[in-house]
């Protein structure tokens, strides 16, 4: 009985232990990737929340527009009066009622302002767009970043591949030639070269799997995941196939869906708004005026009257800064040249997004023929391959020359692989610079 209860301690251990270092796989496709980091990316959410603190900045500016209502209630306690002549001379107190009290309600109503409300609520509301806009473009970065590790995901997985093949094809001409010294027609350091590159392979496969580890763990921590989860792309990108659209297309689309542009243009937008906000210092306040006061003791009479007085007034109030005629004058200047500047700042980007479409584009084309040229060496490598392993095999070649030969078909192959997955990249590259991705 007692060793039955200590084999299942020790099993319970052992399923926690393993428990606890297990990773969970998860099939991930681009498309859901992109929809996790647009819920669970931290840096994403601090954008969401910037959005929602420019629209509250409009709500406020949108205040502006209603009227200023102040309401005043006073009690108070009123000391008697003290009257003496000029020289001070003949002191008389004057008994005066303690209690006094005050009721106050003042109302503006601003109806002209020089055009200043209004230009702030514009500027709030080109807030607002802006927040948008910083929104959208955190979420293509980041959507940029992640896919570039969700496809290193995929180099590394079919570098791994391609390595395992090499390290059995490696592991079978070490049994060969082991065959071979056994009947006297090799010499064991032939061997041993082989044993040396198996473990160079061994090594690069040992640091792809930590590689992949590291990437894993960035990815989750991007997605919102737990760490222990393992990703696997779902979508081959050694597969995808993407349309070869000419670059005017790809210019077209930049110039209506660039982010960085389109910012431009609302910092632009931002710069005259500005400019009008800084000539209404310029301009006189008008505003509608009412009061209504309603207080007592009289004490304006003497001795004071204990009685409530009540006074009330409606008019028009005109309100104009005279140090604004000397004042403004340089603030409006520099915000022209701060309109114009933004104006220009527009136009750069403008130039250097058409570079930047045009390199992609460039990049783009040339990954194809990169890999036309990947798949020619391959066949070429494999070929070469072929022909020094049959010499070897019948003592016509050296083992230097068939460790050459797997080296560089070793070689090929990466390159190949490599090749395909950086045409997907490439395409979302480009997708990434017009704003699309």
């Amino acid at each position: 009985m007692k060793n039955n209860r200590l084999f299942f301690v020790i099993t319970l251990c052992f399923a926690w232990i393993i428990g606890v270092d297990a990773q969970t796989e998860r099939g991930l496709s681009i498309e859901a990737m992109f929809q996790l980091i647009d819920e669970h990316n931290s840096s994403v959410k601090v954008s969401k929340t910037a959005i929602l603190s420019a629209e509250e900045a409009v709500r406020i500016a949108k205040n502006q527009q209603l009227p200023d209502i102040k309401l005043q209630v006073n009690a108070s306690y009123i000391g008697n009066a003290l009257m003496t002549d000029r020289d001070l001379g003949h002191v008389q107190n004057l008994t005066s009622p303690h209690f006094g009290n005050q009721f106050l309600v003042d109302v503006q109503q601003v109806i002209y302002a020089g055009g200043a409300i209004s230009a702030g609520i514009q500027l709030a509301q080109l807030g607002a767009s802006q927040a948008q806009l910083r929104y959208a473009q955190n979420k293509q970065n980041q959507r940029f970043i992640v896919l570039g590790q969700y496809l290193e995901l995929q180099k590394i997985a079919h570098r791994k591949e391609v390595v395992e093949s090499n390290i059995q094809l490696t592991e079978k001409l070490i049994r060969n030639i082991s065959e071979k010294q056994q009947q006297g027609l090799a010499l064991k350091n032939d061997i041993t070269r082989y044993e040396l590159q198996l473990e160079t392979q061994k090594l690069t496969l040992t640091q792809l799997q930590n590689t992949r580890k590291i990437l894993n763990h960035q990815l989750c921590t991007s997605l919102g995941l737990s760490p222990s989860e393992t990703i696997i792309p779902t979508d081959d990108a050694t597969k995808a196939l993407f349309d070869q659209d000419e670059e005017q297309q790809w210019q077209k689309m930049a110039t209506g869906n660039n982010i960085q542009l389109q910012m431009a243009g609302v910092s632009e937008q931002m710069a005259h708004e500005k400019e009008k906000l800084t000539k209404s210092d310029l301009l006189p306040k008008i505003a509608i005026v009412a009061q209504n006061n309603f207080n007592g003791p009289i004490t304006f009479e003497l001795p004071p009257i204990d009685k409530n007085l009540n006074v009330w007034f409606v008019g028009v109030g005109v309100q104009y800064q005279l140090s604004s005629l000397f004042k403004s004058k340089r603030k409006l200047a520099q915000a022209r040249m701060d309109s114009r500047m933004a104006t220009e700042q527009k136009t750069v980007i403008a130039e250097q997004l058409n570079n930047q479409v045009q390199a992609a584009y460039v990049n783009y084309m040339q990954s194809y023929v990169e890999l036309e040229t990947q798949q020619k060496s391959v066949q070429l490598v494999l070929q070469n391959y072929q022909v020094v392993n049959n010499r070897y095999l019948n003592q016509l070649a050296l083992v230097t020359d068939m460790i050459d030969a797997s080296n560089m078909k070793l070689d090929a192959e990466l390159k190949e692989v490599d090749a395909r997955i950086n045409i997907t990249y490439a395409y979302y590259q480009m997708k990434y610079i017009v704003g699309q991705l």
